[in-house]
């Protein structure tokens, strides 16, 4: 079994929220997205790549049965996450309170996508045209923002995570999310 999920791995890595609305857009925060959704990996070697893979693709199981699909998933929250300065396992802690690994969630109040981006940040930074379904743009804007908030709270992760999801002054969000990254991903 170790072996078949291996293999798989290494055949992978061979080939290749906001959920409440914002009445006022930072300007560093959308100066940091315009940034971000114009730039374009992320392991410091493949051993680390194995390992780190290996170590979340179990607990994702659960939610993305398809090997070669959590291995994907892995590698671009692991990418975006990483170019984005935060720790990937946070990021898998809040895609999991966000939207269950969903990418085509969409919430009562309109945040779409694995990270519950909302839809007025694509034209507050001048790019309607994306897609906040595609997975991709999804973790690129998510993690973006989520740095903006760590910055904002300096550092204070539940801060940073009640503003990341619009509850600011309420940690009922940001306890759901630690005790994910301590159950699941840590």
């Amino acid at each position: 079994m170790i072996s078949k999920v291996l293999t798989t791995l290494l055949l992978c890595l061979l080939g290749g929220t906001v959920s409440a609305q914002v009445k006022e857009v930072d300007p560093k925060l959308l100066l940091a997205l315009k940034g971000a959704v114009t730039e374009a990996d992320s392991f410091a070697d493949r051993f680390d790549a194995e390992v780190w893979l290996m170590a979340k693709s179990q607990p994702l199981a659960r939610y993305i049965k398809d090997p070669d699909e959590r291995l994907r998933v892995l590698k671009a929250i692991h990418r975006e996450a990483t170019r984005a300065e935060l720790q990937p396992e946070i990021v898998l802690a809040v895609i999991q309170i966000e939207s269950a690994f969903d990418p085509y969630a969409v919430s009562r109040v309109g945040a779409q996508g694995m990270m519950q981006v909302m839809p007025f940040w694509k034209n507050e930074i001048g790019r309607p045209e994306d897609n906040l379904i595609n997975m991709e743009t999804n973790l690129r804007y998510g993690c973006t923002i989520l740095k903006h908030y760590i910055k904002k709270a300096k550092g204070n992760m539940p801060n940073a995570l009640a503003y990341y999801n619009g509850s600011y002054g309420r940690h009922t969000y940001s306890r759901k999310v630690l005790d994910a990254w301590v159950e699941r991903w840590r």
